[in-house]
């Protein structure tokens, strides 16, 4: 093997890309259609801060109290607003963030002039970048789905769907509408880095000798992994609801640092674990569905394409 051959033995290829991109696409709408109720939960219970508490609303109250309030008030087109954006977001999102993953892990290893996968600082930076760069990408369908999501009949603003909410956006709020919250989403990458290290780490764990994987120890190790990150990060995702809910009208919060002040002089700590339990209903299976989904998908890819591992 000459030189420039090994300098870039541990790049994917065009046919990896590709495969990587296509897993992690269908993994993501798998998991987000069958949990997008409690995406909705959540996404209420976050929303709920003091300027609601005010009025003469009432409040969501639990996971089983506001998917039942939502079933009765709105039925079954409420359980699941926000639907569109969240598969047009999940489509490239996972396509970048494992395409990038795989892609960033893999050079930093080859940087370090050997096949390191399992190092830590180098799944924490590929995890990062990842991250960064599907967030930077889809933020302004993750600010439209939010808007949906918290919209009900008593809502001051209706978006009838995806490209109405897209095109009113743009004319009343500018480009700059579709990148709220984009800062809070940009300090959500640590969960990312948190999350897929620890991943990685316990496939290490929980492998037998000479044998794959099995579906069970993929899934006890992507639930374990997610729900560590969940909970470490959780508070971003209140920042960042709050912040991407914000129509040119009505702008409580100045910024992140602002949010943040106002939430906690208001509500107190507590309330940036607003809907945590509904979070975790929702995403540890949703992300143990995604990553054993994307899994079995590039299993079976690699042997269409004759290729093991």
């Amino acid at each position: 093997m000459t030189t420039s051959t090994k300098k870039f033995s541990f790049l994917p290829n065009e046919a990896d890309k590709i495969k990587h991109s296509i897993a992690g696409a269908v993994a993501g709408c798998v998991s987000s259609i069958v949990t997008c109720p409690l995406d909705v939960v959540k996404t209420r219970l976050q929303n709920q801060g003091k300027q609601v508490m005010d009025s003469k609303i009432p409040l969501y109250q639990g996971t089983g109290g506001t998917l039942k309030r939502i079933w009765v008030e709105e039925g079954i087109r409420g359980l699941y607003r926000g639907l569109g954006p969240t598969l047009y977001g999940y489509l490239p999102t996972w396509a970048i963030y494992f395409s990038a993953y795989d892609y960033f892990k893999l050079a930093l290893a080859e940087r370090r002039g050997r096949r390191t996968d399992n190092q830590w600082i180098i799944h924490i930076i590929a995890a990062m970048g990842a991250g960064a760069s599907s967030t930077i990408v889809t933020n302004p369908l993750w600010v439209i789905k939010t808007r949906l999501m918290t919209q009900n009949e008593t809502t001051s603003y209706r978006y009838r769907n995806t490209w109405h909410a897209f095109s009113t956006i743009y004319k009343h709020e500018g480009m700059k509408g579709y990148y709220k919250g984009l800062g809070p989403s940009l300090m959500g990458v640590s969960h990312v880095a948190v999350q897929f290290p620890l991943y990685e780490k316990m496939k290490i764990w929980l492998k037998e000798p000479n044998k794959d994987l099995s579906n069970i120890s993929i899934l006890f190790a992507s639930s374990v992994s997610k729900m560590a990150a969940s909970i470490a990060t959780y508070p971003h995702e209140v920042v960042r609801t709050r912040l991407q809910n914000q129509t040119s009208k009505l702008s409580k919060y100045k910024g992140v640092w602002h949010a943040v002040k106002v939430i906690e002089n208001e509500e107190g700590w507590l309330a940036f674990y607003k809907g945590m339990s509904t979070n975790l209903l929702r995403t540890v299976p949703a992300s143990a569905l995604t990553i054993l989904t994307y899994e079995i998908l590039v299993k079976r890819l690699n042997a269409s394409s004759g290729k093991s591992g």
